[in-house]
Order: structure tokens, then C-alpha cells, then sequence
């Protein structure tokens, strides 16, 4: 019987890579226009959260009133889409290593990971809104580095917090163990954001992919 768990538990850890690789392939080469099922609804709650009106524009992406705000391909987060739902998953069946196996982890995995993405995006664009208008004096470094910066650190946090909900420190029983377990979220994000590129040779058509790097 554990057998044939370890078994299925392998078969839906490598259907999970595929649908992340999939959709990785996916969002290397897909336009703005084909992101609006992540866009458009954070567009919708950032509008709620700042008061700001978007409009979207095709091949361009969610401009506000003003036309001095652009929600475009590169704010759709689906970098950290792949790395909720491929660390919930991993929770998911490590927790659940001598039980039966349920398929349907998977598409609630997925679903977890669409809201949580949902909601970082809405916040760290938000945030970025705030600092836009901000005056050029308050900003004391590059604000194409303070939004590189903020963006890692709105959804790392928001990635921990996901690792805590779905139970990923659970069972911990000393300070080692929890340290270790800690790095879990860390690793799968390092894999999908920096490993995945280089992996594919992608990172070569990246403008500034090497100070990204440096920064996560």
C-alpha cells in the first residue's frame, strides 16, 4: 500500500512540474493581452485599494487616469504564481506522504496559489502606486530599483505566509528543524525565478536579468 502511495505521490509531484513548467514556457512568450485573467482582476482591487482608475489598453497593459501608471505584462506575478503552487504542492504531499493520494490537491493547489497572487499583486502594486507619487527627493536610490526591491520583498513575505498557512512549519520540534524547513520557500524561489531561466537559456534575452539576480 506505501508503495503504490509513493508511487502516485511521484505522479502528481511531476504532473505538478509540468503544469509549471507549462505555464512558464507560456508566459515567456505570451503578450499582455493574453495575462488578463491575472491582470484584470488585480487592475480591478488596486482601483478599489487606491482610489485609481485603469483602463486597459491591448498590447500595453492597465494605464491609469493619468496615463503616468502602467500595469503591464511584467506586473502579473506569474513567476509567483508558479512558486505558490508548486510549494503548496510540495506541503501538500509531504504532509500527506504515508496516506492515500488525492488528485484533487492539484487544482486546489493551483486555485490557493491564483488568490494568493492575486492579493500580492494588488499590494505590491498598490505600494509601487504610493511610491510613484512620491516626490523625486523622498526616493533616495533608483526607482527602477525600489520597485525591483519592493516587489521581492511583498512577495517572499506573502510566500512565507503561504508556507505557514498550508502547514509547512508544522511539526517542527527544534530550532534546527525549524531553521531548515524555513529555506523551503527560499529554494523554490530561487528554482523558478533565477534557476529556470538560466536553465533554458532564457536569462540572454532578459535585459538586466543579472542585477535581478543579484537583488533576489
Amino acid at each position: 500500500m506505501r508503495r503504490k502511495s509513493t508511487i502516485a505521490k511521484i505522479l502528481q509531484l511531476s504532473l505538478v512540474l509540468v503544469i509549471a513548467g507549462g505555464l512558464k514556457l507560456y508566459y515567456s512568450t505570451a503578450s499582455v493581452n493574453g495575462l488578463r485573467w491575472v491582470l484584470a482582476p488585480t487592475a480591478f482591487l488596486v482601483e478599489i485599494a487606491t482610489g485609481e482608475s485603469f483602463r486597459f489598453e491591448s498590447y500595453a497593459g492597465y494605464m491609469n487616469g493619468d496615463h503616468s501608471f502602467l500595469i503591464a505584462a511584467s506586473c502579473s506575478g506569474v513567476n509567483f504564481l508558479l512558486t505558490a503552487f508548486v510549494l503548496i504542492s510540495i506541503v501538500k504531499f509531504w504532509k500527506e506522504r504515508y496516506e492515500d493520494s488525492c488528485w484533487t490537491i492539484i487544482p486546489a493547489a493551483f486555485a490557493a496559489a491564483y488568490l494568493t497572487t492575486i492579493a500580492a499583486n494588488t499590494v505590491r502594486i498598490a505600494v509601487a502606486l504610493r511610491l510613484h507619487r512620491m516626490g523625486p527627493g523622498m526616493i533616495w536610490i533608483n526607482p527602477e530599483q525600489v520597485h525591483r526591491i519592493e516587489g521581492i520583498f511583498i512577495y517572499f513575505g506573502f510566500l512565507i505566509l503561504l508556507f505557514v498557512i498550508s502547514g509547512g512549519l508544522r511539526g517542527t520540534a527544534d530550532r534546527f528543524s525549524l531553521l531548515r524547513r524555513s529555506f523551503i520557500p527560499l529554494l523554490i524561489y530561487w528554482l523558478i525565478t533565477l534557476g529556470m531561466p538560466i536553465a533554458s537559456g532564457a536569462f540572454r534575452s532578459v535585459t538586466g536579468f543579472w542585477e535581478h539576480f543579484l537583488f533576489v
